[in-house]
């Protein structure tokens, strides 16, 4: 190959199902040392195209080019016994999810030693070795105990650089990366994205598949922006992010919450473009004597909890958490993962007993009396998960679900509730027609909507929302954001967030927690705290944070 030859030349791209076509004719070429990031929604057909790169578009499938030539090679009518030549040692592919891309009954060592083993003629301790090397070289410390360890005993992070050693064990001159970051906390996500970003200055061709223009916008070169199966602009980093062209990038680029004020619309198909005002009610519950203090609708003082490691060990998950939730606002939490953050979420939903400290919701006990004193209060406090698709019951309607919700356990009748159910529908968005429709035949933005209209069918006052939009597209989310947004100013809702999100956090709250290794380092009114932290883990994690995409000075 030339030395100025792409590593990656595809041109008139068309991959099929069944006669249904999901990729159409798309084209681009990566050079050494360069990164294409290839960015697009959920069904946009951009992981479709990376799979169809290294063979593995799936059952089915038909793939058709003009050209599809990888490290110098034409790939169009490759044998499976060349494509797994292909695989690993010229082309490396790491994929998103890392925990079910790991075998979980075999080590990390013995995962990456599979491509050492099948394409290089090492003895057994000399790949050993190698594999030591290779989880140093990704940044894992104690490397030789990784290596002895299974995925399963690996936070997310470390599996995903994993992950990435398994993919660059034989120096591939092209890395294929499919969503490398998805749900990883800031500072994980951040090195992840170093790492790749030292692949790519060591002279690797990369193609970076993500629905993240803003975590993409770190490494990439250039960037192709993909909708429905079709790239619809494409060109270096500076113009997609500054001026792009296309609508539907403006549309994404307008969806990031990053930079955006409070009450900001996110997305153009908002629910409600004018909210109601509060009602009278409303606006002044929950206020203190003739001196007008607002009372909170929700606060805890000294929370503790920890869990038993062994019979002389404890693991202490949170310790020390105050918090103040006001009505009609937002308390945003933050943290990284093992922060504690919805450990604290479930003592304050009354779902896990506190081992110290007490939670009070509209000024009454509620963690340190039994459930069957906090039954007839239930309805004033809500949950929104991270993912609704495992909180439904599959074999319900929505229908049905939000009977259950309105009959509290008494009846599931839709038809006692038909009315009710229909509000609540188009309370979030939802049309009627999709009250018979089951959970799983909904998108992710639906079913998070009718989660959503399940919490909200008790008139609850307070919400607590556990990464409510983490698992979603930045289309989707804004709209979800929104909505959240709206309903607040209409219903005069409070709300808890948690995220380890800090664009999110940001756009949403009004005061925010930021909690480490269960405590809380820092608090106070959301922007101060954005703009002047006084914590150095705030700082770390503020500096880790994707930047915000109206201001390309912050790329370098």
């Amino acid at each position: 190959m030339s030395a100025t030859a792409p590593l990656l030349r595809v041109k008139d791209l068309d991959v099929s199902f069944g006669g249904n076509s999901v990729v159409n004719g798309i084209s681009f070429t990566v050079h050494p040392g360069e990164c294409l990031a290839l960015v697009g929604e959920s069904g946009s057909g951009k992981s479709v195209t990376a799979r169809s790169l290294i063979g593995l578009a799936g059952p089915g499938s038909r793939v058709r080019a003009t050209a599809l030539d990888i490290a110098g090679r034409d790939a169009r009518n490759f044998s499976q016994r060349s494509w797994r030549s292909l695989r690993g040692k010229e082309v490396g592919f790491i994929l998103q999810d890392a925990l079910t891309s790991l075998d979980p009954l075999r080590t990390v060592g013995k995962e990456i030693d599979d491509a050492l083993r099948l394409h290089s003629s090492g003895s057994g301790s000399q790949r050993a070795a190698r594999v030591v090397e290779l989880l140093e070289a990704v940044g894992l410390d104690n490397p030789l105990r990784r290596a002895s360890q299974r995925s399963g005993e690996l936070s997310g992070g470390m599996r995903q650089r994993a992950l990435i050693a398994s993919a660059i064990a034989l120096d591939p001159l092209l890395i294929i990366a499919d969503e490398p970051t998805t749900a990883l906390d800031a500072t994980i996500a951040a090195s992840v994205m170093e790492l790749l970003g030292d692949l790519r200055r060591a002279g690797s061709a990369m193609l970076l598949i993500s629905h993240d223009l803003a975590t993409v916008s770190r490494v990439a070169d250039s960037i192709a922006v993909m909708a429905a199966g079709r790239i619809v602009e494409s060109g270096p980093r500076e113009q997609i992010i500054n001026s792009p062209q296309h609508p539907y990038t403006r549309a994404l680029l307008a969806a990031a919450p990053a930079g955006k004020p409070r009450f900001a619309k996110l997305s153009p198909a908002s629910t409600h473009p004018t909210p109601a005002p509060l009602q009278p009610e409303q606006a002044t519950a929950n206020k203190g004597g003739e001196d007008g203090v607002v009372l909170p609708v929700l606060s805890a003082r000294g929370l503790a909890k920890n869990f038993p490691l062994s019979k002389t060990e404890d693991f202490r998950a949170v310790h020390n958490v105050n918090f103040d939730l006001l009505p009609g606002q937002t308390l945003g939490v933050v943290g990284e993962s093992g922060s504690g953050k919805t450990t604290t979420a479930r003592m304050a939903l009354g779902l896990l007993r506190p081992d110290a400290g007490t939670v009070e919701l509209l000024g009454g006990p509620w963690s340190q009396v039994p459930e069957s004193a906090r039954r007839s209060r239930r309805s004033s406090l809500g949950a929104v998960y991270q993912d609704p698709l495992s909180s439904f019951d599959p074999r319900l309607s929505a229908e049905a679900i939000l009977a259950d919700a309105l009959s509290f356990g008494a009846t599931r009748n839709p038809r006692a509730f038909k009315q009710q159910i229909l509000e609540l529908l188009g309370l979030v968005g939802l049309a009627p027609d999709l009250a018979q429709r089951r959970p799983t035949t909904l998108s992710g933005g639906q079913r998070q909507r009718l989660a959503i209209a399940r919490a909200l069918a008790a008139k609850p006052k307070v919400l607590i929302c556990d990464e409510p939009v983490s698992a979603l597209d930045v289309s989707v989310q804004a709209q979800v954001l929104d909505l959240l947004d709206e309903l607040q100013q209409r219903l005069g809702l409070s709300y808890l967030l948690i995220s380890h999100d800090l664009a999110v956090i940001r756009h949403m709250s009004d005061h925010v927690l930021v909690m480490r290794t269960g405590e809380v380092v820092e608090s106070g009114a959301t922007e101060s705290v954005f703009t002047a932290p006084a914590h150095e883990y705030t700082r770390s994690l503020l500096a880790a944070a994707p930047p915000s995409l109206s201001s390309m000075e912050q790329l370098g």
